[in-house]
C-alpha cells in the first residue's frame, strides 16, 4: 500500500544528487501485483541528462568579466536568505546546498560537481537563496554579477534558449514529483538514490575513457549520515533500512561500505 510521505524542499532543486527522482522517476513509477515498486519505462524524461545539462563555456564566461575563486573545504559560498547577485558555475571540485530543519537537522538539497551551475532561480525571480551553498572540498568556482550574466544571455541566444529550456524541464519535474516521490517509503527513496549514483558514475567513467560500463559493481562514496540528509531520512532509519535491504539481496555490505 502506498504511503504518503512528508516531501523536503530539497526534492524540488534539480541539478542535485536527488536525480533519481529525475531519473528513477522520470519512468512512471507502478504498483505491481505484489505490492512492490515497479519502473515502467517510458523513455528519456530525466532533468539533468547529459544533452541539457548547464554549463557556459569558460572563454564565454570570462568574456563578460567572469572571475575565478578558489575555495578552501567548508567555504561559505553564500548563505540562506541572502540576496542573489551573481551567477556561479564550478571548474573542478564540489559544492554542496544544505538548508536546516527546525530541529536541525540538515537536508543536503545539491552536490553540484565540474562544469555544473548552481543557484540561478534567483537571479531570475528576485528572491533570497533558499540555502546555503559550501565547498565539499577545494573547489575552483567561476563567478560572473548578475548583470553581466543577464547581458551574457541577451547577446548568446543559444545560451539562453538552453538555459530556458532547463527552467521548463524544472517545471516539468515538479509536476512530476509531487504526484510520485511523496508516497514512497525510506527503502525505495533509498534504492532510488543509489541506483542514481551507480548510473551516473557510469556516465562519468565512460565520458572519461570512451567506454561504456555495465553490471560493475558500485561501492558509494557517501557515508549513513550523508544518505540520510540526502534523502530526507534519519541515520537510524537508513542503518535499519540498508540492513534489510542487504538481507533481501537488494545490496551487498562489506565493513562500512555498501555496494551496489
Amino acid at each position: 500500500m502506498k504511503k504518503r510521505i512528508n516531501m523536503p524542499s530539497f526534492l524540488l532543486e534539480c541539478n542535485s544528487i536527488w536525480n533519481p527522482l529525475i531519473e528513477a522517476f522520470s519512468d512512471n513509477v507502478i504498483l505491481g501485483h505484489d505490492n512492490h515498486h515497479v519502473l515502467a519505462n517510458v523513455g528519456e524524461v530525466g532533468l539533468c541528462t547529459e544533452k541539457i545539462r548547464i554549463m557556459i563555456p569558460l572563454e564565454i564566461l570570462r568574456k563578460y568579466g567572469a572571475k575565478q575563486i578558489a575555495l578552501k573545504k567548508d567555504d561559505v559560498i553564500f548563505r540562506e536568505s541572502e540576496e542573489a547577485l551573481n551567477y556561479f558555475q564550478i571548474e573542478e571540485g564540489s559544492v554542496k546546498m544544505i538548508t536546516n530543519s527546525e530541529d536541525g537537522q540538515e537536508f543536503i538539497q545539491g552536490i553540484f560537481k565540474a562544469d555544473d551551475s548552481f543557484g540561478e532561480p534567483p537571479l531570475f525571480s528576485a528572491f533570497p537563496y533558499p540555502s546555503t551553498a559550501t565547498a565539499l572540498e577545494p573547489t575552483v568556482i567561476i563567478k560572473l554579477s548578475k548583470e553581466h550574466f543577464f547581458t551574457l544571455l541577451k547577446e548568446n541566444f543559444e545560451i539562453h534558449l538552453h538555459l530556458d529550456q532547463i527552467l521548463c524541464q524544472r517545471l516539468k519535474y515538479k509536476s512530476m514529483i509531487l504526484s510520485e516521490i511523496s508516497f514512497y517509503d525510506p527503502e525505495h527513496r533509498i534504492m532510488s538514490l543509489l541506483k542514481y549514483l551507480k548510473e551516473d558514475s557510469s556516465r562519468n567513467a565512460s565520458h572519461a575513457n570512451g567506454m561504456t560500463r555495465s553490471n560493475h559493481t558500485y561501492v558509494v562514496p557517501f557515508t549513513r549520515q550523508q544518505i540520510a540528509d540526502m534523502s530526507g531520512l534519519r541515520v537510524e532509519t537508513v542503518i535499519r533500512t540498508v540492513k534489510k535491504m542487504e538481507g533481501d539481496g537488494k545490496l551487498q555490505l562489506e565493513g562500512r561500505k555498501i555496494k551496489l
